[in-house]
């Protein structure tokens, strides 16, 4: 419970940066997985209208592999000012009580 509950918070404060940074952000999409690494993870993608609309609507693991380590679309420096909007919203929505953890309230919480 408490794994999905960081996941939510994370994605709440990843959609709240992204929505902020982009009038074209879509929606985030979560995937939690095990496959290939021997652990449970999840990936949070933000998604925006201005994806090729033949992937828009797919998993972002339909990309070309090439396409996260191309220096145009790989994470880098530039997206500096996002992370700190993220970290941000994340400080935010955990509340000022760090010694006692996250309060979830994002798209999971009731």
């Amino acid at each position: 419970m408490r794994y999905l509950a960081d996941v939510d918070l994370l994605a709440t404060a990843v959609e709240a940066a992204c929505r902020e940074a982009d009038p074209a952000f879509r929606r985030i999409n979560i995937e939690i997985l095990g496959n290939t690494d021997a652990f449970v993870h999840t990936h949070i993608w933000p998604r925006h209208e201005w994806e090729r609309p033949e992937l828009v609507t797919k998993p972002v693991w339909q990309y070309e592999p090439t396409n996260w380590s191309d220096p145009e679309t790989a994470l880098g420096p530039q997206h500096d000012a996002l992370r700190a909007r993220i970290a941000d919203h994340l400080h935010r929505l955990a509340g000022e009580d760090e010694t006692v953890g996250p309060k979830p309230r994002g798209r999971l919480s009731a």
